[in-house]
């Protein structure tokens, strides 16, 4: 019997430890977040499509080297003079039927064909590469709100222990006011720090859901999702993020043969030359094979007339064609000459587009660089104000404890130490953030 209740105790608790995790909401890694956000955001989506359709033109441009067929039925009701079966005009009535099929295959077309596949390759290429892009600037979106709400989560619990380090302090100074060694003002005072912990604390749990529901927006969770993140450990984040601080010249270097936008942009460039050599084949003739087969079916509405038969009169006029045709164009207007101004045209300003974009993205790096170091730095110098403000709270503790200071001098250590505290924590994630953009230029995963 002892045994039996042991048992339905057992799978008692088991039940409540299995409710009590299923109601606790799904903690999402940082590398979950971008997985996510990358699977479902509408504009990575959208650029999606315009690749599919870049690789659509590449096959449009492929398959135009292959022969084409068609085929052509017809149906004519002469009156008056017309031509009859024979050949000769007539004033008759008749009707006549026609069957054709015919094929044309492109021979030579001034090297046209062969440069837009290559020049839809190449927009192919640079439509993947915009897409990579997209997803790199949204994988850094998602780290930047990522940190904001580990963050948030580290102030909620400074906060929280301030607020706790005041209601010890309560009780203490009660115990002061009880043995005379402090007058009761102080009581008060301490409780109405108290209060003021609170509304930090409420402050900073509002805070942290903000930013949790930034993030929630960024990766387009459905509604009504409970969320949450795994906080990584970070024991010490000078020393995991050192390698990710390095000379400007080594970042950019790195960067010119990683990022999509360089890639993206040099496709584009290949591209307009291709363009150029398409607008060129405009100036050299073209051949064209053509294969036809045709027959005829003629009926003359004359009593006195005998038709032949449908199937006599359709294997007895068909009827096969091969033919040459070239095409030398020798005036067009100036048009095939400005196409190729044009085109040359856009090659200068593609070229400029690139040389834009590496200049932009150099002073980008050199921020980077420079925000890096200047944080890094930041936060050594907040870990030892942390270090400082600490003892200097710990002497003022002391010394309210035994009653030779005021609640006043108490409160002041302890807000300095607040101050020096989140000054850290805002220095520490911001360092973090700052080393995790030089590893996006270095075409480094983004993880924590």
């Amino acid at each position: 019997m002892k045994e039996i209740k042991r048992q339905v105790i057992l799978l008692f608790l088991i039940s409540l430890c299995a409710v009590h995790l299923s109601a606790q909401p799904k903690q999402w890694t940082l590398e979950e977040c971008i997985r996510y956000a990358v699977e479902h955001n509408i504009t990575i989506k959208k650029m999606e499509i315009r690749r599919n359709v870049a690789a659509n033109d590449l096959n449009t441009a492929q398959m135009s080297r292959l022969p084409d067929l068609s085929a052509g039925i017809g149906q004519t009701w002469n009156f008056g003079r017309t031509a009859t079966e024979t050949g000769l005009y007539e004033i008759k009535k008749q009707s006549g039927s026609s069957l054709s099929i015919a094929s044309s295959i492109p021979v030579f077309t001034g090297f046209r064909i062969p440069n837009e596949i290559a020049r839809n390759k190449l927009e192919l290429q640079a439509s993947t590469e915009n897409l990579a892009k997209a997803k790199e600037d949204l994988s850094l979106n998602i780290a930047s709100l990522f940190l904001q709400v580990m963050f948030n989560k580290e102030l909620l619990k400074i906060n929280k222990n301030q607020m706790a380090l005041s209601e010890s302090q309560v009780r203490r100074t009660e115990i002061l006011v009880d043995a005379g060694k402090v007058p009761s003002s102080q009581l008060y005072d301490i409780k109405a720090q108290v209060a003021n912990d609170k509304v930090s604390v409420i402050e900073a749990e509002k805070n942290l859901k903000l930013a949790s529901l930034d993030l929630m927006q960024s990766l387009e969770l459905e509604r009504n999702t409970e969320f949450d993140i795994a906080v990584p450990e970070i024991n010490d984040a000078v020393a995991e993020n050192i390698g990710s601080i390095q000379p400007v010249n080594t970042v950019f270097d790195n960067a010119l043969q990683v990022k999509p936008v360089i890639k993206a942009q040099e496709y584009t460039v290949e591209s307009a030359g291709k363009s150029l050599k398409i607008a060129q084949s405009g100036y050299l003739p073209t051949l064209n094979l053509n294969f036809g087969y045709g027959t005829d079916y003629f009926y003359l509405y004359d009593k006195n007339y005998k038709n032949r038969s449908f199937s006599s009169q359709f294997n007895n006029n068909a009827g096969e064609r091969i033919s040459l045709n070239l095409s030398i164009p020798i005036f067009n207007r100036f048009s095939v000459r400005n196409q190729v101004r044009n085109a040359r045209f856009n090659i200068e300003n593609q070229q400029l587009t690139l040389e834009s974009i590496k200049k932009d993205l150099y002073k980008e790096i050199q921020t980077a660089c420079l925000n890096a170091v200047s944080s890094q730095e930041k936060y050594r110098a907040s870990q030892e104000a942390v270090v400082s403000t600490s003892e200097s709270f710990k002497y003022a503790q002391e010394r309210y404890e035994t009653g030779k200071s005021s609640v006043f001098e108490f409160n002041e250590a302890k807000t300095k130490l607040l101050r020096s505290q989140l000054e850290e924590a805002q220095a520490k994630y911001d360092y973090i953030f700052r080393a995790k953009i030089l590893d996006f230029y270095n075409g480094v995963p983004i993880k924590l």
